[in-house]
């Protein structure tokens, strides 16, 4: 049974990260098909593949899941046999609840700091209002490691929780955010992942730019 995952640009595509993140760090073996964001091309295919017109859609067999987290949800049942989150019934709770308000939350933070993996950090340029869910996010991150209490992930080894987070290392180095020595620990740890070298590698080869993510 085929299994692919289709993405959009590796500079850009935060949405696109999450799961191919996932599924690359736990060894799950997948075909990409990579729709450039923005282009004739991704609005000629993208109903093709996707039933939600957007990017990711994961493939397997006969069957089309769609949405970052709900894919990263599908896998953890299917190939991950729920290591995807943590074994303990209460850190499971919390960090499933980290993980969607980063999926529902954050408005100011995704838009005034998109995610653009070749931008170099300069003046700052965003609001209270984007500075408020960085504030969030890193206690949402101390929280965690705190209650983890080891580990170089928030709840110890890599899990989907983290995959959601891993385009918000990407935004705070892009743009230069000043963070907490822990939340920089977390940072390292993310880019030091081989599957995150991977996703970085070859976004670094990306020529198409996104006029929206490069102001």
């Amino acid at each position: 049974m085929t299994t692919t995952l289709v993405i959009g640009n590796k500079n850009y595509s935060s949405w696109s990260l999450r799961p191919w993140l996932l599924l690359r760090h736990f060894g799950v073996g997948f075909a990409e098909i990579q729709l450039p964001l923005d282009t004739p091309e991704f609005h000629e295919r993208i109903a093709a593949l996707s039933p939600s017109r957007r990017v990711p859609a994961l493939h397997d067999g006969g069957l089309v899941v769609w949405d970052s987290l709900a894919i990263c949800e599908y896998a953890n049942e299917r190939w991950l046999d729920g290591r995807g989150w943590p074994r303990d019934l209460a850190t499971r709770a919390l960090a499933r609840s980290a993980a969607a308000e980063m999926h529902s939350g954050f408005a100011a933070l995704r838009g005034q700091l998109p995610m653009n993996l070749r931008r170099q950090p300069r003046e700052r340029h965003w609001d209270d209002a984007a500075q408020h869910d960085i504030d969030r996010v890193q206690a949402i991150w101390a929280g965690l490691r705190a209650r983890a209490g080891g580990g170089d992930f928030l709840c110890g080894g890599f899990g989907i929780v983290d995959a959601m987070f891993a385009p918000v290392c990407v935004r705070f180095r892009g743009y230069g955010v000043a963070l907490e020595p822990a939340s920089e620990a977390y940072a390292d740890a993310i880019y030091a992942l081989p599957a995150m070298r991977e996703w970085i590698d070859s976004a670094s080869r990306e020529t198409l730019r996104v006029a929206a993510d490069e102001a």
